[in-house]
């Protein structure tokens, strides 16, 4: 049975590091999109579509999460690693305040992951950028309320703990 393994925590925490670090050692993985998204919205003229128009840009973020999702299911691989999960998208609706439709809490239902890795917030590997526009508390705020939205579908949050990113990574990969 194929593992579905999502890393989750706010801005910054060393998930994509964590990734690329896996994808070293010949993992299949499932890269984070919001950088993409935000990417494609500059090029239109919109600078902080996160921020300017946050049901829009949550909306390509779910249709990305599920696409990929959806890929998964179609590989042969025994392990697939997700730097972000679906319900990532409705935990950043709740950190803004935005309303948001049913099927974001649906989608996220419907579509398991095998485990849930968080990696928290560490002001010390922390960097802001043209993309990654938190602060450092916010970041914080922001991991509170993923925990929560991976809590309340019932997943148990796995904790990773601070080191260098082999030392993450073989933490992983001993708690399959």
């Amino acid at each position: 049975m194929q593992q579905k393994i999502v890393l989750i925590g706010g801005p910054g925490t060393g998930k994509s590091s964590i990734l690329r670090e896996f994808i070293k050692r010949g993992y299949e993985c499932m890269p984070e999109i919001s950088r993409e998204v935000t990417l494609k919205a500059q090029k239109e003229g919109i600078d902080q579509l996160f921020l300017e128009q946050p049901l829009l840009f949550s909306q390509m973020l779910l249709e990305g999460r599920e696409q990929q999702y959806l890929d998964a299911e179609k590989s042969d691989a025994e392990i697939i690693f997700f730097d972000r999960g679906i319900p990532d998208v409705h935990a950043y609706m709740n950190y803004l305040g935005s309303e948001y439709p049913p099927i974001y809490e649906e989608k996220s239902n419907k579509y398991i992951y095998t485990k849930v890795f968080m990696c928290a917030p560490w002001k010390k590997i922390y960097k802001s950028d043209n993309e990654r526009y938190e602060t450092f508390e916010q970041a914080v705020k922001i991991d509170t309320f993923l925990k929560d939205a991976y809590k309340e579908i019932g997943y148990e949050i796995i904790d990773v703990p601070f080191g260098t990113v082999k030392e993450r990574c073989d933490f992983i990969l001993h708690s399959l």
